[in-house]
C-alpha cells in the first residue's frame, strides 16, 4: 500500500491547495491512505471543527497536530469525539484527545497514526521516547501498519527517534520546522524516515509569515502580526510504500506540488 503524509499546513492557502490536489494525488499515485498534519491551518496556528471537516472532505482520512492543538478551544470536542484526529502522546493523559488512531486504508486494512512532540527547543512536555514505547504496546499486534509523525525542532532528536522505531514502525516523517530535507531513507529494519516532510502553503514568506511581518519586528522589536503570507504556494510531503503483510516500507520519495502544477494534476482526473 501507498500512504502520503503532507507536511504542516498553513492558512486557508495551504487548506486550498491541498482541497485542489489531494483527489487528483490519490489517483495518479493510486494512494492508500493520506495522513495531514494540520496544527497550523487556520490562521496560522490552530485548527477549528470547520477546518477539520473541510480536510477530511477532501479525502484526508487523518489528521495529526503539534504543539500549537491547543490554540483553539472549539476543537477540543472534535479531538474528543471524532476518530480521525490525533493529539501528541506526550501530552498529559487529561489533555483533550486521542494518543493514537487507527483508521482504514481504501483497501480495508486498519492503520495506527500516532503524533508525538519532540523536546529540544520545544515547550516542556513527557518524554518522547517513553510515549510512543507505551502506545506502541496498546496497539492491536494485528495493526502492522504504524504511522508516526514526529513533530520536533532538532533534526538529532528526529534522527534518534527513527533509529528507537526501526523496525516497529511503518515510517516516522518529522514536522514542524516547515522546510523540507533531503534525508529520505529507509532504515535497516525497515522504518522509512525523513528529517522532516516541509510546509504545505505560502512559501514566499518566512515559513508561512508574511516577510515584512517577521522582518519588521526580528529587527525593530516592534510587535506586529504574523499574517499568513499568500504566495508561492506548495504542497510538501512524502509518499512511502508499505508492505501491507509486514508493515515495513519498501520506498520512500519527497513530493512537492507547485500551483502551477494544479490545473494539470485536476485536468488528469477529467
Amino acid at each position: 500500500m501507498r500512504i502520503l503524509h503532507i507536511g504542516d499546513i498553513v492558512g486557508k492557502v495551504g487548506r486550498d491547495i491541498v482541497r485542489d490536489v489531494v483527489p487528483a494525488l490519490r489517483e495518479k499515485y493510486n494512494l492508500s491512505l493520506v495522513v495531514a498534519n494540520a496544527e497550523n491551518a487556520c490562521g496560522g496556528s490552530g485548527l477549528t471543527p470547520a477546518a477539520h471537516r473541510e480536510l477530511i472532505d477532501a479525502r484526508v482520512d487523518c489528521i495529526t497536530m503539534g504543539d500549537h492543538i491547543y490554540r483553539r478551544k472549539e476543537l477540543n470536542k472534535t479531538l474528543e469525539s471524532q476518530p480521525n484526529i490525533v493529539k501528541p502522546a506526550n501530552y498529559p493523559s487529561s489533555a483533550p484527545g486521542k494518543d493514537f488512531a487507527i483508521v482504514q486504508s481504501k483497501e480495508g486494512l486498519r492503520v495506527a497514526v500516532i503524533s508525538v512532540m519532540g523536546r529540544v527547543f520545544m515547550r516542556p512536555v513527557d518524554c518522547p521516547w517513553t510515549a510512543i514505547d507505551r502506545v506502541l504496546s496498546q496497539i492491536p499486534s494485528d495493526v502492522k501498519i504504524r504511522c508516526v509523525d514526529f513533530h520536533a525542532e532538532a533534526t538529532s532528536d528526529k534522527q534518534l527517534m527513527g533509529r528507537h522505531l526501526d523496525g516497529r514502525a511503518s515510517y516516522c516523517l518529522g514536522t514542524h520546522t516547515h522546510v523540507a530535507t533531503a534525508d529520505e531513507q529507509i532504515f535497516p529494519r525497515g522504518t522509512a524516515f525523513m528529517c522532516d516532510v516541509g510546509m504545505t502553503g505560502p512559501h514566499e514568506s518566512i515559513i508561512g509569515r508574511r516577510i515584512d511581518r517577521v522582518l519588521e519586528t526580528t529587527i525593530t522589536f516592534r510587535p506586529t502580526l504574523f499574517d499568513v503570507a499568500k504566495d508561492d504556494v506548495r504542497l510538501n510531503g512524502a509518499i512511502v510504500d508499505v508492505d501491507s503483510q509486514t508493515g515495513k516500507a519498501t520506498a520512500i520519495q519527497r513530493l512537492q506540488v507547485r500551483e502551477n502544477e494544479v490545473k494539470e494534476l485536476k485536468k488528469g482526473m477529467e
